[in-house]
């Protein structure tokens, strides 16, 4: 699987660690307030002052060098499968829309709770990448390569739990993330093929 390139994997995967390094020389990306300067987002912010924008450039921020490196490992390894599933145009889409609609989800949810946090990382389009993964591991009987469903659905399942038991985590950005990409999945996947751009 690793013979065959995956760019767009790669260029994610690159301009996270060049945005992470920018930021460490400024300051301090584990500081809350260094980041919603940043970036980051806080439901607040996208409510009552505009800042649409926080739904996507959160997407590129990471809390600390460890949250980073946690989110890049399991973006290669998933990414670099599915950029061969589904072709390099359909892929990115799927990555940033399904980032994208993990962060839609959390801001619903917070809404609704009214406990708001300053969120940030990579995970609700990785998250993504693995519910398409799994989409396509049940149309192909099973498996994605050398990766199976069954293997992609254990994953899922221990990184939500650790989320769910561990405090800090957007679990609201995974689930959507995870629905997303499954459901984009559903759409844009077409079986193999030969050819894809």
């Amino acid at each position: 699987m690793y013979q065959k390139k995956a760019p767009c994997t790669i260029a994610m995967a690159a301009i996270n660690i060049v945005v992470f390094l920018i930021l460490s020389f400024q300051g301090m990306t584990e500081d809350v307030g260094f980041m919603l300067e940043h970036g980051a987002m806080y439901t607040p912010d996208i409510i009552y002052a505009g800042k649409y924008e926080e739904l996507f450039t959160c997407m590129f921020l990471h809390y600390g060098f460890e949250h980073l490196m946690n989110n890049m490992m399991a973006l290669v390894l998933m990414g670099w499968q599915l950029e061969h599933e589904l072709g390099r145009a359909k892929y990115v889409l799927l990555y940033l829309v399904s980032g994208f609609a993990g962060n839609l989800l959390s801001l619903a949810i917070e809404l609704r709770t009214e406990e708001y946090a300053v969120s940030a990382g990579a995970s609700g389009a990785v998250f993504g990448i693995i519910g398409a993964l799994f989409y396509i591991a049940i149309r192909n009987h099973g498996r994605v390569g050398s990766v199976s469903g069954k293997g992609i659905l254990f994953m899922m399942a221990v990184t939500l739990y650790h989320g769910f038991t561990n405090g800090g985590i957007n679990n609201s950005a995974h689930i959507g993330g995870a629905l997303a990409g499954f459901v984009l999945a559903v759409i844009l996947y077409r079986g193999n093929q030969s050819e894809r751009g």
